[in-house]
């Protein structure tokens, strides 16, 4: 079968018919053993005329469906342009009876998040057998995806998708389930703008081909239901296309009215404008219900327009006037100024009257006080704890206080219980599909060597073919001093990342340390959560060692988890050791640690354009501010830990970004400086998760300076709600001990708004939440450094007025008058339009 095979190789489909045709059934079942044998030991990938070929070879050989679908579903084998023909014909010259179930499995194979490869052979099988398509989401979704990518661009350009659409085989069948399937939407959204299929489908309910109800409560339904953004524009472009009159709104009027209330903003506004339309076809107490929801929405166009037609609804039915006084009287606690002031003037209208209340000031904030750090946690000691706190660790993000259990767990545990480490560590391992890597550039990334550890605890045989790259990464740095020096000559730093050098050294070490015996584990791990080191056990470890060796690495992590300050007590009792790393963590004490870094604000460009087509380069934001650090001068860097410097827009590698307050806990202005692209990233790039890490930052210590304010500053402006969140949650933090610099924060956050690098509407809503929680005066602060800027650009960004109305609240709150530049010079100029009507209501808040 020689032949067989090399043809099959080639994608010659016509021999490996041919060869079928001439075999008895005995030697086409040994012949199907082999073909499962061969593609299982071949590496290559199937596509094309090969994968075209195995087909053939499949349901030529085979016995069953099963194992037809187990060998043409391997990951391998792309079925996405195989020619199902031949492969229909070598079932009917076979008798194959399982031509459709084949199909079905295929079906089943489907990965969702690539659900086209192969649909399209799928559905030529199905119809060749003349069976009902399958319903499930990924076939679904591939049928989505075929409405408007055809395989044949000429096909596709030659007839037009309504023809298309109205001789589907399966539109009858699958096109309820589309409204069904999560995130079909999205794959229906690349044809026209996303509007070509909706256009379609509401042209063929016109003419009778699609039953309309059965669209509109399909689009209903998947609006009720909710999905992203993107998934759901095609629904409401249908509904659009629909254009359901008044008897099918109000035939489903609660359904438009939980969206009006409940509903994503676009959502809201398609079913406020249906039931609007719909007219007095809409039950009357179930309207007022929702309306005192929607009044309170954060949309204010939506609010807006809900104020204007139930102000014509009143005027319509004077009789419910009163009604109309109560519902709008909801709207007066709006957070936007205007709708509050528009809400209040129509329900006092209607006739309803204020009841007085009483203000008080407030002219602090009332936080909680802070919380400490937590502690860090014990020490592992017991093997199934420590696999437990691995499997952890095969995260994208790794938290830094589990790397700093893991890592002393393993030197203490590996080196006393060898045997059970490596019994219950590698199955996780290999569940995880934890690799190492061997090649030059993999020696300062701290993800691979933190792989080759773990695999060296778990394999013994890993840890001795690791042994020279160790080798090769601490000499590498053996030349390099443990820290920065006073009165030694400049040192250019490393190309690297200062916490790459460092955990990379670090992760080498400890893999020499796992051929010890009864390692009594870390000098580095943290006493508290943050990373930070009590000075105190540090003494007690290094005394507890006696004459065992000192490693170099893990001590130098120590000394920069100490807090900065001098401690000359215990610093003569460590000096009492007489020993180096006493004489270390004495000098340390007295003074000779990290000294304080050179902070500079600069505002730097993308990188160059890299080619003619340069993917991603438009998308780089033109400018973004950062912040430099060097060491003072006389002071050497010689791992860069103070060295901070302005790589351009898209230029310069990534680290592992989570693990840098652990690594200088108490450092915080430095710490974030060097996480301030990450911080802009998440503002300008969209990146998620690109904050997170700021409470944790804020839980350090040390000054913040410019840098921490630009961060914070970053946060609240971050395009998701996680980052900030997380940004509102360190701001609260710091206000409430102490560290915040509101005016600093502010000055940063009006500076980048007015350069426009930030989308400034971003920030309300977390501004008002921790106004909430009760920082109302930091957040005014802010805002009076944050307006000037704003003000004074030639226009003013949007979104200024939002944070016009925010301090004309705080300013009242608080009745602490704070001058904001530029204010009375927009005053002056007048005007009907927003800016000038929230600068004089915040003008007038001052004054009084």
């Amino acid at each position: 079968m020689t032949d067989f095979f090399r043809a099959l190789g080639r994608g010659d489909v016509t021999s490996v018919g041919a060869m079928l045709h001439t075999l008895d059934d005995p030697a086409r079942r040994a012949l199907g053993d082999e073909l499962t044998a061969h593609v299982r030991r071949r590496d290559d990938m199937w596509w094309g005329a090969t994968a075209t070929a195995l087909a053939v070879a499949a349901v030529g050989t085979l016995s069953t469906a099963t194992k037809a679908a187990a060998l043409l579903g391997r990951r391998s084998v792309m079925l996405a342009d195989a020619d199902p023909e031949p492969v229909v014909a070598a079932a009917r010259q076979r008798g194959v009876p399982w031509l459709a179930d084949l199909a079905y499995r295929l079906a089943e194979r489907l990965p969702r998040s690539r659900a086209w490869d192969g649909w399209h052979f799928i559905a030529e099988l199905l119809l060749a057998e003349k069976v009902p398509p399958p319903t499930g989401d990924a076939f679904v979704v591939g049928w989505a995806q075929s409405m408007w990518w055809q395989r044949s661009p000429d096909e596709q350009r030659q007839t037009p998708l309504v023809d298309r659409l109205r001789a589907d085989p399966f539109l009858d069948v699958l096109l309820p389930r589309l409204f069904e399937v999560d995130g079909a939407g999205v794959d229906l959204g690349f044809s026209g703008g996303g509007r070509a299929v909706p256009a379609t489908l509401a042209a063929l309910a016109t003419e009778g081909r699609l039953d309309r109800a059965m669209l509109v409560d399909g689009v209903l339904g998947r609006l009720l239901r909710g999905d992203r953004p993107g998934a759901l524009r095609p629904f409401l472009a249908l509904h659009e296309a629909l254009r359901p009159g008044p008897d099918e709104v109000a035939a489903r009027a609660s359904g438009y009215l939980r969206l009006l209330a409940d509903g994503p903003g676009p959502v809201a506004g398609v079913a406020q404008r249906a039931l609007r339309d719909a007219g007095g076809q809409v039950e009357f107490e179930s309207l007022l219900d929702t309306s005192r929801v929607v009044l309170g929405r954060p949309e204010k166009a939506l609010v807006r327009a809900q104020l204007s037609w139930l102000d014509r609804l009143a005027r319509q039915h004077p009789e419910r006037a009163a009604d109309f006084a109560e519902v709008l009287a909801s709207g007066a606690e709006h957070p936007a100024a205007d709708l509050r002031d528009r809400a209040t003037a129509l329900a006092q209208r209607y006739g309803h009257r204020p009841v007085a209340t009483l203000t008080v000031k407030v002219t602090g904030d009332e936080l909680p006080p802070p919380v400490s750090p937590a502690l860090a946690a014990p020490p592992i000691t017991d093997v199934d704890e420590l696999v437990e706190e691995v499997f952890g660790l095969l995260t994208p993000r790794w938290p830094a206080a589990t790397l700093e259990r893991v890592l002393d767990g393993l030197v203490r545990l590996t080196t006393t219980e060898r045997d059970r480490v490596g019994a219950a560590l590698l199955p996780v391992l290999r569940r995880g599909q934890v690799g190492s890597w061997d090649h030059m550039w993999s020696q300062f990334n701290v993800t691979v060597q933190l792989n080759g550890v773990l695999l060296a605890a778990a394999a013994p045989p890993e840890a001795a073919s690791r042994r020279d790259q160790w080798s090769s990464i601490l000499s590498q740095l053996l030349s390099r001093p443990l820290r920065p020096f006073r009165g030694r000559s400049a040192v250019d730093p490393p190309h690297q990342s200062a916490l790459t050098l460092i955990y990379s050294a670090r992760l080498a070490e400890i893999g020499q340390r796992l051929d010890g015996r009864d390692d009594p584990g870390l000098l580095a791990a943290p006493t508290c959560a943050t990373g930070a080191l009590d000075p105190t056990a540090l003494y007690e470890r290094l005394a507890a060692l006696g004459d065992r060796p000192v490693w170099r690495w893990d001590l130098t992590q120590a000394l920069l988890r100490l807090p900065v300050g001098v401690d000359e007590a215990l610093a003569s009792r460590a000096a009492a050791l007489g020993t180096s790393a006493g004489d270390d963590l004495a000098g340390w004490l007295r003074g000779d640690a990290l000294p304080a870094t050179v902070h500079q604000v600069v505002t730097i460009d993308r990188r160059e354009r890299r080619h003619t087509y340069d993917y991603g380069y438009d998308q780089l934001p033109v400018r973004r501010t950062l912040v430099t650090t060097s060491p003072p001068e006389g002071v050497a860097d010689p791992l860069g830990l103070l060295t901070v410097r302005a790589q351009p827009i898209g230029r310069g590698p990534g680290d592992s970004s989570n693990l840098w307050p652990a690594l200088l806990p108490g450092h915080r202005g430095l710490v974030a400086a060097h996480l301030l692209p990450k911080f802009a990233s998440a503002a300008q790039q969209d990146l998620q998760d690109g904050a997170t890490i700021l409470p944790l930052l804020a839980e350090c210590a040390g000054a913040g300076g410019p840098a921490l304010d630009l961060a914070l500053a970053y946060g609240l402006c971050a395009r998701h709600e996680v980052d900030r969140v997380a940004a509102l949650d360190a701001l609260l933090m710091l206000a409430a001990a102490g560290d915040l610099d509101p005016p600093g924060v502010g000055a940063q956050l009006g500076a980048l708004a007015a350069d426009g690098q930030v989308t400034l509407s971003r920030v309300v809503t977390p501004l008002r939440d921790a106004i909430a929680a009760g920082a109302r005066l930091s957040v005014w602060r802010l805002l009076a450094a944050a307006l000037p800027p704003m003000l004074a650009a030639p226009t003013p960004p949007r979104g200024t007025p939002d944070l016009l109305a925010l301090g004309a609240e705080t300013a009242r709150a608080t009745g602490v008058p704070i001058e904001v530049l530029g204010l009375a010079d927009v005053v002056a100029r007048g005007g009907t339009n927003r800016l000038a009507t929230e600068a004089r209501r915040l003008a007038t808040a001052l004054a009084a």
